[in-house]
């Protein structure tokens, strides 16, 4: 295996170039597989952890954040080795909780993100998140409450870095410029949905992260698993009428032929699609979400794999992106 570690953007921490993401611990993975899924993780070299105070499924918000508090709390260094990312924004008060509006809801106001960092810090059984993500942005909140915010929580020991999910470019430069003006380091990372089938993010997220230093985090990098094939272990009954089966129609002629350069190369296409992620400089590690031991190990492959120029230009030919960064794609 050849999982390497590169900085987050311009900032100094490191992380492994591939993300373990944990939405399926829970919902789709029993605690006991998710448990042995972090421990391979670590035994592979995948120091970097990613998940949200909403997940959680049919168990209830938090679930999945309690499942990797729980197996922090196993010790055995396990905490120490990683780089934990959660998330804030979305409703995450659990099952009992008392109904009230400025949690119930989407948003970021202070109170709001002083009381779910607090609660994620007691699910995941830590002192401290690492990277603490907005999970959207909330336009109608002033930067000023948010950097105070964020400040305040850093000087608390409670969070180090702060990062964004599904910001747009003018978002994610406002957010560091408005940091900038308080002396603070702002937006370590952003996580944007970025695979073959969608790369929108090539005109302006991309531009905005590799100019105030933001590592990409890709979500979403097999398109749903449409890049993969069919998921292994879910019946066709499942797939029936959903989001796969409606983008493996629509985009069934370019699977095909997709498939074909996969095929001579010698490699799965999900591990095709992560390593095409990979060879672009700005992203640090695209996001995996392994419902299996054998989903990790595989996933894993894509860290070996050097795509030549040939190869690189058949995938762009197969799935055009939107003609390279604005204003250059549309105006010349």
């Amino acid at each position: 295996m050849a999982i390497s570690y590169k900085r987050l953007g311009t900032h100094g921490v490191l992380v492994s170039d591939l993300c373990l993401g944990t939405m399926n611990f829970g919902p789709r993975t029993s605690e006991k597989d998710s448990f042995a899924i972090m421990d391979r993780a670590l035994e592979l070299g995948i120091n970097f952890f990613d998940t949200a105070d909403v997940y959680g499924g049919e168990l209830g918000r938090g679930a999945t954040e309690k499942i990797v508090g729980r197996w922090f709390a196993q010790g055995g260094g396990r905490r120490e080795a990683v780089v934990l990312a959660t998330k804030v924004y979305n409703p995450a008060d659990e099952e009992g909780d008392r109904p009230e509006p400025n949690h119930d809801s989407r948003n970021l106001s202070a109170m709001k993100v002083k009381r779910h960092c607090d609660d994620s810090l007691r699910r995941l059984q830590t002192e401290t998140i690492d990277i603490y993500q907005m999970h959207h942005v909330d336009r109608d909140c002033p930067w000023d409450e948010l950097w105070q915010t964020f400040s305040s929580l850093e000087t608390q020991g409670k969070i180090v870095y702060v990062g964004s999910s599904n910001f747009a470019g003018w978002d994610i430069a406002t957010a560091c410029q408005e940091a900038a003006r308080r002396g603070m380091t702002g937006l370590v990372s952003e996580q944007s949905i970025y695979n073959l089938t969608n790369r929108a993010v090539e005109l302006e997220v991309i531009p905005a992260c590799r100019h105030y230093g933001l590592g990409l985090i890709p979500w979403s990098p097999l398109a749903g698993g449409v890049l993969g094939g069919a998921p292994k272990g879910e019946s066709k009954e499942r797939r029936s009428g959903s989001q796969f089966e409606e983008k493996s129609n629509r985009h069934r002629d370019q699977l095909e032929r997709y498939e074909a350069v996969c095929k001579r190369l010698g490699e799965e296409p999900g591990v095709v699609a992560l390593a095409w992620l990979l060879h672009n400089p700005v992203v640090t590690a695209p996001i995996i979400g392994p419902r299996t031991m054998e989903q990790l190990e595989t996933a894993v492959r894509a860290t070996e794999i050097e795509l030549d120029g040939k190869t690189m230009a058949e995938l762009d030919e197969i799935w055009p992106g939107p003609g390279g960064e604005a204003p250059k794609a549309y105006a010349w």
